[in-house]
C-alpha cells in the first residue's frame, strides 16, 4: 500500500521552469514537458523527470546519458557525458523553488471524494482526537486526547498514540507506540539560504516507523525531503529526540533522551546512545555500535565500536587522555 500524500503539478513545461530559474540548458526543447522532480535514487521515467546533482555529490552516478540533471557551473566537466543539462549557479536554490513548483500538500478538498476512514474492530478513538481523511488505523488500536492524524496515514494494530501528538505523512508498523505531544511526518529543515529570503525545499517523502517501535514523549521525526526517514522495528527512542529528514536507523536500536540525528545519516543495527548524543548529517554509524552520553559525532563509525568524546573517539582511548589531563 502506497498513499500519497502530496499532489504531483506536472507536467511543466522546461520554458515555464526557466521562469522561476537562471539557467543555461544543454540539449533540451524549451518546450520539452517533465512528469516528476527527483532525487537520483528515485528516478524511473529518465525521459520525463528532471533529478539533481549537489556540488559536493561524491558517488558515481549509474543512470542513461539521456538523464535530465541540474548542475552547478563548476561541475560542467565533470558531467559532460550527460546530454540534457540545466545549469545553474546555485544548485541548492534551484532545488527548493523546484520542489515547490511540483508539488504541494494533500488537502480535504483533493480528498473530497474519498472513502470514509477505514478504522478496523477493537479500537479506541479519544472524542477529542482528530481523524483527517483516508487514514486506515489497524485492530485494537488506541489513539488518545488530542491526537492528530493527518490525511491518509497508515496504522498497523495495536498502535498507541498518545495525547496530542501529531501524525502527518506517515505509514507505521504492529505494535507501535508514539508518545504524547510528539510530532511525526512534518517537514524537515531543509531551504536553500537566500540573502533577502530563504526558500524551503517541499519535502514529498515519509516517516516510515517499522513494528514494535517506540517513540518518547516529546520528539520530533522529520519526514523526508525526496526519500523516506525510516525507524526500523523494535528501535527505541527515548523523550525529547529529534531525527531530521532522510535518517535511517535501523533495527533494535535504543537512544537516550535528547539524542539528535542530523539529515541523511544511517545508523545501523543494535546500536545504543546514551543521553545528548548528537550526530552529524551525511554519515554511516555501523551495527552495534554504542556512544557515550554527550558524545559528538562528526565521522562515520565502523562496526562493533565504542566512542566517546566531542569529537567523539574510540573509548579506551578517549579515557587513557582524559587521565592524562585531568588524572
Amino acid at each position: 500500500m502506497n498513499p500519497h500524500f502530496y499532489v504531483n503539478l506536472g507536467p511543466i513545461k522546461l520554458k515555464q521552469i526557466l521562469k522561476h530559474i537562471s539557467a543555461d540548458i544543454l540539449g533540451l526543447d524549451p518546450n520539452a514537458e517533465f512528469n516528476e522532480f527527483l532525487g537520483l535514487d528515485k528516478v524511473k521515467d529518465v525521459e520525463n523527470t528532471i533529478s539533481f546533482v549537489y556540488e559536493n555529490f561524491q558517488d558515481e552516478i549509474n543512470l542513461p546519458k539521456k538523464t535530465n540533471l541540474i548542475i552547478s557551473k563548476r561541475d560542467k566537466e565533470k558531467f559532460s557525458k550527460f546530454d540534457n543539462l540545466i545549469i545553474v549557479d546555485d544548485v541548492h536554490l534551484a532545488v527548493a523553488k523546484l520542489s515547490s513548483i511540483f508539488y504541494r500538500d494533500i488537502n480535504d478538498k483533493d480528498l473530497k471524494q474519498h472513502n470514509r476512514d477505514q478504522i478496523s474492530d477493537g479500537c479506541y478513538i479519544s472524542d477529542t482526537a482528530i481523524i483527517k481523511k483516508g487514514v486506515i488505523i489497524g485492530k485494537n488500536s488506541i489513539i488518545k486526547d488530542g491526537a492528530v492524524i493527518n490525511n491518509n496515514c497508515i496504522l498497523g494494530e495495536n498502535s498507541l498514540i498518545e495525547e496530542n501528538a501529531v501524525l502527518s505523512n506517515t505509514i507505521i508498523g504492529d505494535n507501535v507506540r508514539v508518545g504524547r505531544n510528539s510530532s511525526i511526518g512534518q517537514p524537515g529543515f531543509g531551504f536553500a539560504i537566500n540573502n533577502s529570503s530563504n526558500y524551503n525545499i517541499y519535502h514529498l517523502g515519509r516517516v516510515i516507523l517499522q513494528s514494535n517501535v517506540s517513540i518518547g514523549a516529546n520528539c520530533c521525526i522529520d519526514r523526508g525531503s525526496f526519500g523516506d526517514t525510516i525507524i526500523g522495528e523494535n528501535t527505541y527512542f527515548d523523550n525529547l529526540c529529534h531525527i531530521a529528514h532522510n535518517v535511517e536507523v535501523g533495527n533494535n536500536c535504543i537512544f537516550a533522551a535528547m539524542a539528535g540525528i542530523a539529515g541523511s545519516t544511517k545508523i545501523g543495527n543494535s546500536v545504543m546512545a546514551g543521553g545528548q548524543v548528537g550526530i552529524s548529517g551525511h554519515l554511516s554509524i555501523g551495527n552495534k555500535v554504542q556512544i557515550a552520553a554527550k558524545s559528538a559525532v562528526l565521522k562515520n563509525i565502523k562496526d562493533n565500536s565504542s566512542v566517546m568524546g566531542n569529537p567523539a573517539i574510540e573509548k579506551y582511548k578517549y579515557i587513557r587522555k582524559y587521565k592524562k589531563y585531568y588524572g
